[in-house]
């Protein structure tokens, strides 16, 4: 890329709308680009590197509060390999942690739609007990 992206090229570019990319900057995510003599934001292919950077952080589940931190060390205020790394550890966690809450959930369905398909089962059009009667508690979606 030789020369400046505008931000509609950069939307273009990257598949972030412009929208978002102005937040990401508002936010302090992204650094605040050049400007134009007309006043364009103008993004140079670093500015294109971050900003994908930010999208693979934000599609992988970290927070805008933990991209600032990241930003901070990819603006050369600290290493940014352990940050990062300490950042995905905990994330991976948290996913590994809903995986299980999840599997759950599956088998608490799976028993109730067993109860509710048995024969004998009323079929109650005003009320039923089916979810009162649970033997399981099941987590509240987080």
């Amino acid at each position: 890329m030789g020369q400046a992206l505008t931000i509609g090229q950069l939307a273009q570019t990257t598949g972030v709308p412009a929208k978002t990319i102005r937040y990401y900057e508002a936010v302090g995510v992204l650094p605040a680009p050049g400007r134009s003599r007309s006043g364009y934001r103008l993004y140079t292919e670093r500015g294109v590197d971050r900003l994908l950077f930010v999208r693979r952080a934000r599609a992988l589940g970290l927070s805008l509060q933990q991209l600032q931190t990241l930003a901070a060390a990819l603006d050369g205020r600290g290493a940014v390999r352990p940050q990062l790394m300490k950042l995905v550890r905990a994330q991976l966690t948290a996913v590994q942690h809903r995986q299980a809450e999840l599997q759950l959930l599956e088998a608490e369905l799976g028993r109730l739609l067993r109860r509710l398909r048995a024969p004998g089962r009323k079929d109650h059009s005003t009320s039923c007990t089916c979810l009162e009667s649970a033997r399981y508690v099941v987590p509240a979606p987080s």
